[in-house]
């Protein structure tokens, strides 16, 4: 990778689309669960099509639903068997596990496999300043930051990077030099995605949206082997810390208080009950001036004892002092 400038110039964390909520305590019936009975499915059902390996039963479906439900938050709906048989299939075929039985046995025994098969059921669609009215927000905020401390800031579901150096740039901007008086925490539920995010290198066609002047400012130009790709600066890596957190877990490894808090387009893939338990635990973290961005689609009037809109879906604290 070259140091010469380019000058050229895409969650929940997940990128599963929302489903039906249940709660996480919600038990299911030992015969015929609602979602699959709704679906003319039974837990005996087997689906098996002639270009299948794997026989793949409601049973085995209902079992993954479980799993990631309690683990990740993850809704499942019924529809989306054929998206869980065919990426799952591929780590049966990888570990030569002869069926989801087996397999699913393997990954709540093997911590590694675990991370996998987490992995493989998350997918993660961002882009750099997706939504980019919250960052505009974020600069006025940055620019009012008077004190000698640093603005600190959790990106929650950081998936491939894009948000948070979306976040770094626009420090970087709102204090006009590369080491602005910022700390970003980024963190996301799956390894691989953090791996390349803290790699922060491009292709060329994730950074074509950017403005000739933000690519010449923030990210050097790859050369021979790394031709048609874009490497952001070293400046603003130092800036953030790469962290795996499922925000299920019951303890999570993040001090606060933090100036802001950018959790979008996640709580859509969570039920209710899970949105708010993971909003109380958001609001002690978050400044009394502090500010939550969500999504631009979801909503925390359940929540509102906790959070209140400020409005373009970013919520301060609800006992925080009217301004």
């Amino acid at each position: 990778m070259s140091d010469k400038p380019t000058t050229r110039h895409p969650v929940n964390p997940l990128g599963l689309p929302p489903l039906a909520a249940r709660k996480p305590h919600e038990t299911r019936p030992a015969a015929v669960s609602p979602s699959l009975s709704a679906a003319g499915l039974s837990r005996n059902t087997t689906t098996i099509s002639p270009e299948r390996e794997f026989a793949f039963s409601g049973a085995d479906f209902e079992r993954v639903r479980e799993l990631i439900h309690k683990h990740a938050g993850i809704s499942l709906s019924p529809i989306k068997q054929d998206m869980v048989y065919s990426r799952l299939a591929r780590r049966l075929r990888a570990r030569g596990d002869k069926t989801f039985a087996e397999y699913l046995d393997r990954a709540q025994r093997e911590p590694e496999e675990w991370e996998t098969f987490v992995n493989s059921l998350t997918t993660n669609l961002t882009s750099f300043f997706r939504e980019a009215h919250h960052f505009e927000i974020l600069a006025e905020r940055l620019k009012r930051h008077a004190t000698r401390s640093p603005f600190r800031i959790w990106c929650s579901a950081a998936s491939t990077g894009e948000e948070p150096y979306s976040l770094a740039i626009t420090a970087c901007e709102a204090f006009n030099t590369l080491s602005p008086p910022v700390q970003i925490l980024a963190t996301d539920i799956d390894t691989n995605v953090l791996a390349t995010a803290s790699r922060g290198v491009y292709g060329m066609d994730r950074v074509e949206r950017l403005s000739r002047e933000r690519m010449q400012k923030f990210f050097l130009k790859g050369t021979g082997s790394q031709a048609g790709h874009a490497r952001i600066r070293s400046e603003l890596q130092r800036l953030i810390e790469f962290k795996r957190i499922n925000l299920l877990d019951n303890h999570w490894a993040v001090q606060g208080p933090f100036d802001a808090l950018f959790c979008r387009n996640v709580m859509i893939y969570f039920d209710k009950p899970t949105q708010y338990m993971i909003l109380q635990r958001f609001a002690p973290l978050l400044k009394p001036d502090g500010a939550l961005f969500a999504g631009h689609s979801e909503s925390f009037l359940h929540a509102a004892d906790l959070f209140r809109s400020m409005g373009r879906t970013v919520y301060e604290r609800t006992d925080a002092r009217a301004r």
